[in-house]
């Protein structure tokens, strides 16, 4: 027979599990936001304390650093209403009249019947138009769902001013909870910036860099839609492994194709010499040994990310990846260094 003491401590459980539940399903919808809030504000740190070191006011700072990241979101906005769907548009309508079958019987080699050209760039041709087609409804969908991608962004930005005001409260709190001791925080704590790192700077940042230098020569030898290029170049650099040859070697293909010869060739030195040569020469300098990751944890991060999370799937996937295999690396360190305990106890 249970006593009233333990009747009372069971309530308590339970109603401390029902309001833990209950607020995992209120945050549910904003995990997203809040995560990447903070992420931004991680990003935006060094800028915050420098403007801090200006003003030397928190709610100042963080307030003209958040305002600034408001006007430039607003404007990726702006810019992907504007100028990315009708691109997309002239893209689709582009590869609608583009004679692809020609251009791969043109290609395939001689021993290959005309039949398997037909069937094979039926299949390419199928496959762009469906893709173009399901990026067109998605923009669509993006603009219907305006008012809650707009809710989203006042959550991003109402996380980020107080991360960056109030971060370094929120870390020491963080401590003050832990079981850890002192010397293994500081060390989790380093192992973790160090992931954080070699994540956003060593694939996001030095992928859209690549797409940007890739854009850089769309623009100059007057790719069409440009700019929509230049962002799935963005996309696919991210990505270890693939980077941006995935989009701009089919795009200086189209451009022989379409009789653009002399194009072509500059573009393809352009991309041998300056867009593949890029990560060689950036990555080593920005991201140190210590901090790079194994391609395999990101890679199969960024996929499964990308199917949990969607887009933004291709950050979080590898971080969430990397910080279990640092705490379990970190549990496994602790157990052998307490079994060494153990048995250096027992030869004394």
């Amino acid at each position: 027979m249970l006593n009233k003491d333990n009747f009372k401590d069971g309530i308590i459980v339970i109603l401390l599990i029902g309001l833990f539940a209950l607020a995992i399903f209120i945050l549910r919808p904003l995990i997203i936001s809040i995560f990447f809030g903070v992420l931004l504000a991680y990003i935006f740190s060094p800028l915050y304390k420098k403007v801090l070191s200006k003003t030397k006011n928190e709610n100042l700072s963080a307030t003209i650093v958040g305002i600034g990241l408001l006007i430039l979101l607003l404007g990726v906005l702006f810019f992907i209403f504007s100028t990315l769907i009708s691109q997309a548009a002239n893209l689709y309508l582009g590869f609608q009249s583009f004679d692809l079958t020609n251009f791969v019987r043109t290609m395939t080699p001689s021993f290959l019947s005309p039949e398997v050209s037909t069937i094979f760039a039926s299949s390419i041709n199928t496959f762009i138009s469906n893709f173009l087609a399901e990026s067109l409804e998605g923009f669509s969908n993006f603009i219907l769902e305006i008012p809650v991608t707009l809710l989203h962004l006042f959550v991003i930005i109402f996380i980020f001013f107080f991360s960056l005001r109030d971060g370094r409260k929120a870390i020491d709190y963080v401590k003050s909870l832990s079981p850890l001791k002192k010397e293994t925080q500081e060390k989790f704590s380093k192992h973790f910036k160090d992931i954080t790192y070699s994540v956003l700077v060593g694939q996001i940042i030095i992928g859209i860099i690549q797409g940007l230098i890739a854009g850089i020569g769309y623009w100059i030898f007057g790719v069409n839609n440009a700019i929509l290029l230049t962002i799935l170049t963005m996309l696919v650099g991210v990505i270890p492994l693939i980077g941006p040859w995935l989009v701009w070697v089919p795009v200086d293909i189209y451009l022989f194709a379409s009789g653009h010869s002399g194009a072509g060739f500059g573009f393809l030195i352009y991309g041998l010499l300056i867009i593949s040569w890029l990560d060689t020469i950036i990555r080593p300098i920005l991201v140190s040994r210590r901090t790079q990751m194994n391609s395999a944890i990101v890679i199969i991060g960024m996929i499964g990310g990308l199917f949990v999370f969607g887009i933004l799937g291709l950050i979080i996937g590898p971080l969430v990846l990397a910080y279990v295999l640092l705490v379990i690396e970190l549990y496994r360190k602790k157990t052998l260094k307490d079994e060494e305990n153990i048995i250096f106890k027992e030869i004394e």
